[in-house]
């Protein structure tokens, strides 16, 4: 993670994603993007349109870079995978398997990969 990374709202030129020209795209940050998965209740899940659209609806921007967003929630996985490994609790780490559908591409590329996304869904549903 990057704490120096900042959040930026860029005016579109072009239509983008549905968006017209002059709306505003929040490119978010890992920091970001991390809090608001930790924010996601338990036994919970957000699709990755979900995510984008209440981050910028609470950044007062019409749509949230889907790029970004992808890779973010990468890093937040990653970076929770690397604190499990190094003993943190699995209670205290970010839950991003609410965020990453275990069917995805993203969740094929995890260290962890999609059982484990499974796996922590179905405990969370108990």
């Amino acid at each position: 993670m990057n704490p120096d990374a900042k959040m930026k709202l860029i005016r579109l030129e072009k239509k983008y994603m549905g968006a017209e020209p002059g709306a505003k795209m929040l490119v978010a940050t890992p920091e970001i993007v991390r809090d608001y998965i930790s924010s996601i209740p338990r036994g919970q899940t957000r699709t990755a349109k979900q995510i984008r659209d209440d981050l910028a609806r609470s950044h007062k921007a019409q749509i949230t870079c889907p790029t970004s967003t992808g890779i973010f929630v990468r890093i937040a996985a990653e970076a929770a995978l690397e604190e499990l490994n190094e003993g943190k609790s699995i209670k205290k780490i970010t839950p991003f398997w609410r965020a990453v559908d275990p069917d995805s591409p993203a969740a094929q590329k995890l260290t962890c990969g999609p059982d484990f996304v499974r796996a922590r869904r179905k405990e969370e549903d108990k």
